[in-house]
């Protein structure tokens, strides 16, 4: 029995120094990776500070004030590689963030980034930059943090356009992705062998987000590496993990929204269902538009930058008529006082 004993405890030992030996050769390939994509691709805009975070932005164009906001996976340079940050800036100050923990955002540990506490942060950066009335585009899980935005900022949101977004709870596998969010195992995960994976898996994933188009030009120029970097995979899974009880908190309040609302989808989206979320979306906010783009996917701003452009046009023109007929919903008053303490309803663009 002792033999046995012995040899059993000399197998686990080979065992373990073999999953060492992994580990380590992961975390030195993942290191390299992520130096190597960050010294190929710095940050190209500005950082502002607020609370103690520092976030990076692009700034681009004169006019009035759109703001971009990505989804996750992604970093701001995705409205550029679309070309929608160009087209918005030929007539209007265009504004897009890495969001907390995306691209060379911070994330502090010490905060959930709910889409709350999100809202709360961007309207904080855009007080600094001098921004005072905005529409918002935000695409898939970004759109909730621009409907808490709405909610909570009414001053500040002049009118909303959301991309592909996820707003009503519904079952979902990629939950099962969010293992780097878990605080010591994630941590190991994420700087070894996750990223790894991630790049296994990356082709199938982005054919997924662009079924059943294929993959464009347009999407190629996004560094794979920028969205499998240790953090950056820390804030994407812990959003991944936010998703459903994020939407359930917040879908009570869509009736609340006053502003002009353009809501746009894919009819073939993979990633959020359309007719699960946007088209519901569209009955609970009763002034709204809808737009469901035939034999699209997931990823509109990298085949319908046209539309998208257009949307935030009209939402412009309308945000623009309220103020210039001095048109104010009252209901927008009782909805900002009875959801949103310390804010008051906007009454001018």
């Amino acid at each position: 029995m002792s033999k046995i004993s012995r040899m059993s405890g000399t197998t686990k030992i080979k065992y373990a120094l073999g999953a060492v030996s992994v580990l380590a050769a992961s975390w030195l390939v993942v290191r390299s990776q992520t130096r190597q994509v960050e010294q190929d691709h710095p940050p190209r805009g500005d950082f502002v500070t607020v609370d103690g975070v520092r976030l990076h932005y692009l700034s681009q164009g004169e006019g009035p004030v759109v703001v971009l906001l990505h989804g996750n996976g992604v970093t701001a340079e995705d409205f550029r590689n679309a070309g929608l940050l160009d087209r918005l800036a030929h007539d209007h100050r265009v504004i897009a963030f890495d969001r907390p923990g995306f691209g060379y955002s911070e994330r502090p540990r010490s905060t959930v980034w709910t889409p709350a506490a999100q809202a709360k942060l961007l309207a904080g950066a855009l007080a600094q930059l001098g921004v005072d009335r905005a529409v918002i585009l935000a695409h898939s899980w970004a759109a909730m943090v621009a409907l808490q935005m709405a909610r909570s900022h009414p001053r500040l949101v002049a009118g909303l356009v959301l991309a592909s977004g996820y707003y009503y709870p519904s079952a979902r596998l990629d939950w099962l992705t969010a293992t780097p969010a878990i605080p010591i195992l994630g941590d190991l995960l994420r700087y070894t062998l996750s990223p790894l994976v991630g790049r296994l898996m990356w082709p199938f994933v982005i054919r997924r987000s662009f079924h059943p188009q294929k993959v464009p030009d347009s999407f190629r120029l996004h560094p794979k590496w920028m969205s499998l970097r240790p953090d950056q995979l820390r804030a994407e899974a812990a959003e991944t993990a936010m998703m459903i009880p994020s939407a359930a908190m917040l879908k009570r309040h869509y009736p609340e929204l006053r502003m002009p609302v353009e809501i746009i989808a894919g009819e073939d989206d993979k990633i959020s269902a359309a007719g699960h979320n946007s088209s519901r979306l569209h009955e609970d906010i009763a002034h709204s538009e809808l737009t469901i783009l035939p034999g699209a996917g997931h990823m509109i701003q990298h085949i319908s930058q046209q539309g998208l452009a257009q949307a935030v046009e009209r939402v412009v023109r309308k945000a623009t008529a309220e103020v210039d007929g001095v048109s104010v919903h009252p209901a927008a008053h009782a909805a900002a006082a009875g959801s949103a303490p310390g804010t008051s309803p906007s009454s001018a663009v």
